[in-house]
């Protein structure tokens, strides 16, 4: 097993264990891809739920940029909501798992197709 598959085995125990829900393996495989050799940086493969900065940086680049969404109050909302589920806090909050739901989140899986 690759260290990107053991990767994407806790991102998917997390879905399970903080939001309930059984992950998409094909769309959080592909959400984790996307996100290239950051998942392997301990900093770059977690968000700070604490952090504004970080927050805008995850609605500018994320979903302004990947998912292509106008930008709006209802996007930083969305983070913020996705960040409360997860358990602010919690450290280990993963961008790849928040990405995951915020495309689940706005139906967006269609750009990782």
């Amino acid at each position: 097993m690759s260290k990107r598959d053991i990767l994407i085995e806790k991102y998917a125990a997390d879905i399970q264990d903080k939001f309930g829900e059984q992950p998409n393996m094909d769309l959080l495989t592909k959400v984790t891809v996307g996100l290239g050799p950051s998942i392997y940086n301990l900093d770059s493969s977690r968000v700070s739920g604490s952090s504004e900065k970080e927050l805008e940086t995850v609605k500018n680049n994320f979903l302004i940029g990947k998912l292509g969404l106008a930008d709006s109050s209802e996007l930083l909302d969305a983070v913020n909501g996705i960040i409360d589920k997860y358990g602010r806090s919690d450290k280990n909050k993963y961008r790849a798992v928040i990405y995951y739901m915020l495309t689940k989140h706005f139906d967006k899986e269609s750009v990782y197709n």
